[in-house]
């Protein structure tokens, strides 16, 4: 499922960056490209870091993925 429109990335793009070595959100976005234009993609990309079992993102975090 695409949940990142701006750069077109979905949970599989996330769950292969993960795989890939990823364990933030700012590592994923920075791996996929997701989160890096209007951020509304950053709470879809959390979630399935956190379904990974990598490690959450802390709240600045979020903020300099989408920024």
């Amino acid at each position: 499922m695409i949940f990142c429109h701006c750069a077109v990335v979905g949970d599989k793009e996330v769950a292969g960056a993960i795989e890939a070595g990823a364990r933030t959100v700012a590592q994923v976005c920075k791996a996929t490209g997701a989160g890096q234009k209007c951020g509304s993609c950053i709470f879809s990309v959390r979630r399935v870091v956190c379904q990974h079992g990598a490690v959450p993102a802390p709240a600045m975090e979020v903020d300099v993925a989408a920024g």
